[in-house]
């Protein structure tokens, strides 16, 4: 892929932020963003043991069709569709493809999977495309059932949140120029590192001792383009992401051991913990039967072979 189309992607995010399932956009310029080059230091993180233990289903899945009466579940099949949030421009995990107008990605089958085990096929999603910041807002107020958007599990979420077992393991690295001699990101102190708000990722940058300077901006494509114009000096994310930025981008690399884990996991509302559970239950026959090999391979195979699926852990 270039760099013209990952600009259009751009351009379809904003065309799909309202929630439709398709885009209709065109390729053209992108204005430079106006990064934020201050951020306000995170507070504390809670503990809560374990983040990435969820809870365990209670029982094997009911037949498509068939959801129990009373469950959340039920509620999505009467209503007849799953409103799933993603992203529309990460590439490989979430995006518009912009010849089809349609969502895909990793994220996009573990939410096809799910609506298949309530529907019988994956034909009854609305997809909504949402921002970095947008997921834990969205999945509270109920615009959305779930958010599956490269999102990592942690305390400070899990009081926002539930969270599914943990579905992809991701770690942050850096992507420079393949001209840089930077090694890591500790090589990039007083260097303007970019990476969205409402994240991990801005988090993580201010804690690394040589204090690379952080600039945040909306989303992952707004980091892409400030690196591609020369506003910052890299971009620092999850390396899931990160990949896909240097698949576009020929003068682009990613460097460096990951200097944080970051699990991610599906973004479901508290007051439907059967809902997490029953997406738990999907996502144990998805490692069991070779579904989320299959969807590994099919996304990411051309990086090396599919690794285990991570192993589910729960506090019940």
């Amino acid at each position: 892929m270039t760099p013209t189309r990952f600009l259009a992607l751009a351009v379809a995010a904003a065309a799909v932020a309202g929630g439709c399932t398709s885009a209709r956009h065109s390729a053209g310029p992108a204005a430079a963003p106006t990064p934020a080059t201050t951020t306000v230091p995170a507070p504390p993180a809670p503990n809560c043991g374990d983040p990435t233990a969820s809870s365990r289903p209670t029982a094997a899945l009911p037949p498509p069709g068939q959801m129990p009466a009373g469950s959340y579940m039920r509620t999505i099949q009467d209503r007849g569709r799953l409103v799933a949030g993603v992203s529309p421009d990460t590439l490989l995990f979430g995006e518009v493809n912009p010849f089809s107008g349609q969502f895909e990605g990793f994220d996009v089958d573990v939410v096809k999977q799910v609506a298949k085990a309530i529907f019988g096929d994956d034909s009854h999603i609305e997809y909504r495309a949402v921002t970095n910041a947008q997921r834990i807002p969205d999945v509270q107020g109920g615009a959305v059932d779930m958010v599956a958007h490269t999102m990592t599990i942690n305390c400070a979420r899990r009081l926002l949140v539930d969270f599914s077992s943990v579905y992809y393991d991701a770690g942050q690295k850096v992507l420079v120029r393949t001209d840089s001699t930077a090694q890591s990101v500790n090589d990039l102190g007083g260097k303007k590192v970019c990476a969205p708000l409402g994240t991990t990722s801005i988090d993580n940058l201010g804690k690394v001792p040589t204090h690379p300077v952080p600039v945040g901006v909306v989303d992952e494509t707004d980091c892409l383009v400030a690196f591609q114009q020369g506003v910052v000096d890299a971009i620092s994310t999850d390396d899931t992401v990160l990949a896909g930025m240097a698949a576009q981008d020929p003068y682009a690399k990613v460097v460096g051991p990951r200097f944080s884990d970051e699990p991610y996991g599906i973004a479901t509302n508290l007051a439907h913990p059967d809902f997490t559970r029953f997406i738990n239950a999907v996502l144990e026959r998805m490692r069991t039967d070779g579904t989320w090999t299959s969807i590994y391979n099919r996304w990411l195979g051309r990086f090396g072979p599919a690794p285990p699926p991570p192993q589910a852990k729960y506090k019940d």
